[in-house]
């Protein structure tokens, strides 16, 4: 099923002594192009989250911000520093002695002082940190796929609507190509009937003439190219791949086939339906930029 590039997914996971909160934000982008914002504490885990989104998607700009905090104060130690402590009070009472001053120091003296006192957290167990954090990229991902998959319906039904008017509109290039010649042979033997006057019309020539535009307006082969373009565009938006990239080269080759056509076309009325052609082509080209 075609999806589209846009999304938003969000989640939150606790275990583990952790909570991590994810919110995921995709766009348009012609390639698979991950972003990632979180504390350089846990950078180290980027390249795994990476591999999770490229395992899921193909194309487009995916902006991730990933918070971890931990929910489990046991993990955090105080260290003390008893050498300095002591340091510090045997200075302190010899300062006070010299000054003459009272040396009472109590602990939350010491405890103030520089470096005495601090917390340490242990070391981290990175692999267990990593299974939360993947379930929250896994939930919010989901999500965020089940966006682009909704997004995704809208743009193939509206798509494959402009695309079938593409194919009526071929239709009728086909069938007014014939007429053109027609319509010309009969000017032609009506203006050199005219400029002769009494004389005899050599049939031969205007026979001649008429096929030799004929052959210079022909746009068979254009026509029957689109039409098969037109076909193949059906089936990728039908198809359960990721196209996106194919149907911007599909694209593209319609308005070549197109735009021979229009050079070619010698009449007003298969201009007018070159024009409509042309400007629900550009409408599907606006469409498929947003297309994975």
């Amino acid at each position: 099923m075609v999806r589209s590039m846009t999304g938003f997914g969000r989640s939150q996971i606790r275990g583990q002594g952790y909570v991590v909160s994810c919110e995921m934000r995709g766009v348009n982008h012609r390639f698979l192009d991950v972003h990632i914002r979180t504390s350089r504490r846990y950078s180290i885990l980027e390249e795994k989250v990476k591999e999770e989104i490229k395992n899921q998607l193909t194309r487009g700009r995916i902006e991730i911000s990933l918070t971890i905090e931990k929910t489990d104060d046991s993990r955090r130690a105080i260290k003390v520093d008893k050498g300095l402590a002591l340091a510090y009070y045997n200075y302190l009472k010899e300062l006070a002695e010299n000054l003459n001053i009272s040396p009472e120091i109590s602990v939350i003296d010491v405890f103030r002082l520089p470096e005495v006192f601090s917390l340490e957290d242990e070391e981290e167990n990175l692999e267990m940190v990593w299974q939360v954090v993947k379930e929250a990229i896994g939930q919010a991902l989901t999500s965020l796929i089940e966006m682009r998959t909704r997004e995704g319906i809208n743009l193939t039904r509206d798509i494959l609507a402009r695309n079938e008017r593409i194919l009526r509109a071929v239709e009728n290039l086909e069938a007014r190509s014939p007429l053109v010649v027609q319509e010309y042979q009969t000017k032609l033997k009506s203006r050199i009937t005219e400029m002769l006057a009494n004389e005899a019309v050599d049939e031969q020539r205007i026979l001649q003439e008429a096929a030799l535009f004929a052959d210079r307006i022909n746009v068979t082969e254009e026509l029957v190219r689109l039409k098969s373009h037109v076909m193949h565009l059906e089936e990728l938006m039908n198809s359960n791949e990721s196209v996106g990239r194919k149907c911007d080269f599909l694209v593209q080759e319609m308005f070549r086939e197109i735009n021979t056509v229009s050079s070619k076309a010698n009449d007003l009325e298969m201009n007018r339906v070159v024009v409509e052609v042309k400007a629900e082509l550009e409408k599907i080209r606006e469409q498929m930029q947003n297309i994975e």
